[in-house]
């Protein structure tokens, strides 16, 4: 069996994973292939990127739609450094003990965003929990460097789950990042084996959190499927979501970065998501999207439109009663 020797290579920033057996990694089916990352503007985002010295996760997580969204100058900036003190076993981010916080960092992302001309910016991070706020302050000034340098553009932050602490939590919330995104990413029933670091309520309540503090917030969550996970588990995560009022959820398919991370337990067929996304719908949320290759910050800016248009619409359908 041939294996991407770059993602091999990758598989070296996990030194809690070499004690894990390989893992066969099958051959995707054909609705996963995408396009190789090519042409003047992908290069032109790539040469934003590195001269402002940032991290990506479509870098960093070997995202499969790195050529799409750079194509469109769309990326998803990375804050706090490359290395996260967690290791999920799903996750290709290298883990390990992180550096220092740049505190220029705030600053160079918002030039970035500002050089880019974006009009939707997604920022996640890494975890961080060697810090005693898990970041929160970080995040507050990074949102606030964007909103000064690019009043106009929507910020989209996509944080971790801060320890479960409220005054972290409530922080940054009242920032006021136009979409407050936090996965919960696979079933409770995996979490042991496959995000062991988290909570899975914990999560749930962080979501629950920020529309408590405030309700004009978007609120935005993700999940994985083909980890072993049921359909029925898929839909009571949903159900939990909505209850936790969440505007979005958004599911793609599993893809297994290196022989030493989870494997893939099932391709979901493109129906199949259809099935899923029509079950979310369903349910009451604004915004899904469902489709093999749907990643939590992919076609972000286009979906923040549709999610203002699905509530106002919402709004009017309940004005009318």
């Amino acid at each position: 069996m041939t294996y991407n020797t770059d993602l091999l290579d990758k598989a070296k920033r996990h030194p809690e994973k070499q004690k894990n057996p390989d893992r066969p990694m099958g051959a995707k089916p054909d609705w996963i292939k995408v396009r190789a990352p090519q042409g003047k503007v992908y290069s032109e985002t790539r040469q934003i990127v590195k001269k402002h010295k940032l991290t990506t996760v479509c870098e960093e997580a070997g995202c499969p739609n790195i050529g799409e969204c750079w194509d469109k100058k769309h990326a998803t900036f990375m804050i706090m450094g490359e290395v996260c003190t967690r290791a999920c076993a799903f996750c290709n981010v290298a883990t390990g003990r992180p550096d220092a916080l740049d505190k220029m960092e705030p600053l160079r992302v918002a030039v970035a965003v500002e050089q880019m001309d974006l009009n939707h910016v997604v920022v996640t991070s890494v975890d961080r929990d060697d810090l005693p706020d898990s970041g929160a302050a970080h995040f507050v000034k990074t949102i606030g460097a964007i909103r000064y340098k690019s009043p106009e553009t929507t910020v989209e932050i996509l944080p971790g789950d801060f320890r479960g602490k409220q005054e972290d939590i409530d922080s940054v919330t009242r920032a006021k990042p136009d979409v407050f995104n936090h996965n919960l990413e696979t079933v409770p029933r995996l979490y042991p084996s496959i995000r062991p670091g988290a909570r899975y309520f914990r999560s749930l309540r962080l979501l629950e959190r920020v529309k408590e503090v405030d309700p004009t917030i978007f609120t935005k969550s993700g999940m994985m499927v083909g980890l072993g996970e049921t359909k029925e588990e898929v839909g009571q995560v949903m159900d939990d979501l909505r209850v936790a009022g969440v505007d979005f959820i958004t599911i793609g398919q599993y893809l297994q970065p290196t022989p030493k991370h989870a494997a893939v337990d099932k391709f979901w067929t493109p129906d199949e998501f259809k099935q899923l996304e029509k079950m979310a719908r369903a349910k009451g949320f604004l915004m899904v999207s469902a489709s093999p290759l749907t990643r939590s910050s992919h076609h972000a800016g286009e979906d923040f439109a549709k999610l203002q248009a699905a509530r106002e619409a919402k709004m009017n359908a309940a004005a009318a009663e």
